[in-house]
């Protein structure tokens, strides 16, 4: 993740708003001729964003309207792309097409049909109110097929969990304010649940949710894991345990490096640098209790990382990770409140196992 840059952030839109914006602009060219530039949408709590139109086109019972998608200070990977609507008198209501860059639901357990486009229940509703909106001001039926597409919007969700969710073929329109909240990480929780929701309906029993890929990959070769038991939590421990509590599957491993899980095993529910850190201390501590000699748990106190710890603990035989390993189970269990069992597996940077604690 991009560092967060100090002082006050600027908010932005979600590719959701922006796809409702470029509808706006194309249906009401449809019936009234002329692009509304700007064209201003009300989000679902009120507020009232102008969107400036960056390509339009009128031919027929067909329009297009585009727009520059601006997530304000968020380091977000739609940043700058063009989100455009095609809008056609066709069909009866409002349909969705997924145009190119726009990805194809193909796994049960997200909001939407398997073969429906990646446009999530949110914007689909802001869109449709839009048309509805138009069409009664204009005495129009409001029947369109509504087209959204993300030029390169194919290789950008390389770089998101899509391929992981089933969502194959290009992004997601997403968002449920229409507001990008900077460095709310919003999006990465979302991919989070819909993970889990996925993995729950293909029926798999065992989940995976690792903080890195080095980890991801050795806990995979452990268990051959298939990708939809795959979590790709990150440093949102707590948000993954919190929804796991109320959508739970029977069983659950944590894989993570030594930083991160000690982390957890601390009570830390957000394993991020930036918002969480070593307690260098309670190492040293635990140190004391495995019979650490005086020299090395003073040593622990004043480290400089966390592999720095672990590394010393191996040499002299000491079962630190181990000890990590079983605190995080419990800092995990406690947040689940029983009905799944839960494995921590501990690994060094080059992905070697050396702490797991399971019931």
């Amino acid at each position: 993740m991009a560092r967060k840059p100090s002082g006050e952030l600027r908010r932005g839109w979600t590719t959701g708003a922006c796809a409702t914006a470029a509808t706006r602009a194309a249906y009401t060219a449809l019936v009234t001729g002329t692009f509304p530039d700007p064209v201003t949408i009300t989000l679902p709590r009120g507020e009232q964003p102008s969107f400036a139109l960056a390509r339009e086109n009128l031919d027929g019972n067909e329009a297009m309207a585009a727009i520059v998608k601006d997530a304000g200070d968020d380091p977000d990977v739609t940043h700058c792309a063009l989100i455009v609507a095609t809008v056609r008198t066709i069909g009866r209501g409002v349909t969705f097409k997924a145009g190119a860059g726009v990805g194809t639901v193909t796994k049960p357990g997200l909001p939407l049909a398997v073969g429906e486009p990646a446009i999530n229940p949110v914007p689909r509703r802001m869109m449709t109110e839009t048309v509805a909106e138009i069409a009664a001001a204009h005495g129009r039926d409001g029947d369109v097929e509504i087209e959204i597409s993300v030029p390169g919007g194919e290789d950008l969700a390389r770089h998101t969990m899509n391929g992981r969710l089933g969502i194959l073929g290009g992004l997601s329109i997403l968002g449920t304010t229409g507001i990008v909240v900077p460095y709310s990480c919003s999006s990465w929780i979302a991919s989070i649940r819909q993970g889990i929701d996925v993995a729950r309906a293909e029926g798999i029993t065992h989940a995976i949710a690792a903080t890195g890929s080095v980890s991801e990959a050795a806990a995979q070769k452990i268990y051959d894991a298939p990708e939809s038991a795959l979590i790709d939590m990150g440093d949102f421990v707590g948000g993954l345990l919190k929804y796991l509590r109320d959508n739970p599957i029977p069983r659950l491993t944590i894989a993570g490096g030594f930083a991160k899980i000690a982390k957890l095993a601390a009570g830390n529910m957000d394993l991020h640098s930036g918002r969480s850190q070593i307690d260098f201390d309670r190492l040293a501590e635990i140190l004391s209790d495995l019979g650490a000699d005086p020299g090395l748990i003073e040593a622990a106190r004043h480290a400089n990382t966390a592999s720095e710890v672990l590394g010393k603990a191996r040499a002299a035989n000491l079962t630190l990770a181990e000890r990590i390993a079983n605190d995080a189970r419990v800092s995990a269990l406690d947040v689940l409140a029983g009905g799944i069992e839960v494995e921590v597996l501990v690994f060094d940077r080059d992905g070697v196992l050396v702490g797991r604690a399971h019931g």
